[in-house]
C-alpha cells in the first residue's frame, strides 16, 4: 500500500468518526521525523481516545504498525513510522499551532533548495 493510500485510509476513518478540521502535511522534502503529518480536532477527551482506538482497530488489520503513542488529557499523537497522527481538542490545536510550525518548516526547506 502506498503512503497516499494509507493517508486516505486515515483521513477517511477520522472523517467518518466525526473528527473535524482534518489536515495532511506532505513533508517529503522537509527535514522532519515523518513524511506525512495528519492533524485532526476531536470534540472532547472521550472523542480523542475513541478516534485513536478506532484508528488502531481499523488500521492494524491493514498492516499498519503503531510504533508509539503519546497521550495526554487533550492530545494523542500516534507514530506510524513515516506518518504521525495528531488528534487533539481545538484549544490545544490553537495553543500549539502545529500547522504554522509545519508550514514554516516546508517553506524554509523550499527556500534552502532555491
Amino acid at each position: 500500500m502506498t503512503i497516499e493510500e494509507r493517508i486516505n485510509n486515515i483521513v477517511n476513518l477520522l472523517d467518518e468518526k466525526k473528527a473535524e478540521e482534518i489536515e495532511v502535511f506532505n513533508l517529503d522534502d522537509a527535514d522532519y521525523i515523518a513524511d506525512r503529518v495528519v492533524i485532526a480536532n476531536s470534540l472532547n477527551l472521550k472523542h480523542t481516545q475513541a478516534l485513536f482506538d478506532q484508528l488502531k482497530d481499523a488500521l492494524k488489520p491493514l498492516g499498519e504498525e503503531f510504533l508509539h503513542a503519546d497521550m495526554s488529557d487533550e492530545w494523542i499523537v500516534a507514530d506510524l513510522g513515516d506518518i504521525l497522527v495528531h488528534i487533539m481538542i481545538p484549544e490545544y490545536r490553537q495553543r500549539y499551532s502545529l500547522e504554522t510550525f509545519l508550514s514554516e518548516l516546508m517553506e524554509n526547506q523550499k527556500a534552502l533548495k532555491q
